[in-house]
């Protein structure tokens, strides 16, 4: 026999898992979007969990049960993420497991990073445009309008980090 408690709790477990399925299905939508620019899908979902998570901060091993992943894919992909500024890894006095966390700083980062990458890029179409240097222009264009490109994006994205880092300091609202 069901006691009115048991079923109370029933209800109140299936009313969390119908609340959390939009957010399953967030992390899904977001991890197979940054699959598409080249990250692995589970980097991906942790990425986009550790987001919206409760406790901001999460162990390996909460990762693999909310992400319903290996242990092993959490720790390389957690590796990856890390790698890459995407998330850090924080150490508890006391506690044996590290937890992983969106630094505060970490997402301007990424975008700074791809300034770097930008430059990087509009090097090696300047060195592409050297090489075709006797070539006519027309034949040129193409190669010149990515340089170009890239040489813009490189010089306005500090410009947009510094507009974002005013603005969450509260110096300019949007």
């Amino acid at each position: 026999m069901t006691t009115l408690k048991t079923a109370r709790a029933k209800d109140a477990a299936r009313s969390d898992a119908a609340d959390e399925q939009p957010l399953r299905e967030f992390v899904e939508e977001l991890a197979v979007s940054l699959e598409a620019e080249g990250l692995p899908r589970m980097a991906g979902r942790i990425f986009a969990f550790l987001l919206i998570c409760r406790p901001p901060e999460q162990t390996a091993a909460e990762l693999a049960r909310e992400l319903h992943a290996s242990a092993g894919a959490i720790s390389t992909m957690t590796r990856l993420l890390v790698g890459a500024g995407l998330i850090e890894r924080v150490s508890r006095a006391g506690q044996r497991a590290d937890r992983f966390r969106i630094p505060a700083e970490g997402l301007t980062s990424v975008v700074e990073a791809a300034a770097l990458r930008l430059g990087r890029y509009r090097r090696l179409t300047a060195r592409g445009l050297g090489l075709l240097a006797d070539r006519p222009p027309d034949e040129r264009a193409r190669l010149q309008e990515l340089h170009d490109l890239y040489a813009f994006f490189e010089r306005r994205y500090p410009l947009l980090v510094d507009d974002w880092r005013r603005q969450r300091s509260g110096e300019e609202r949007p």
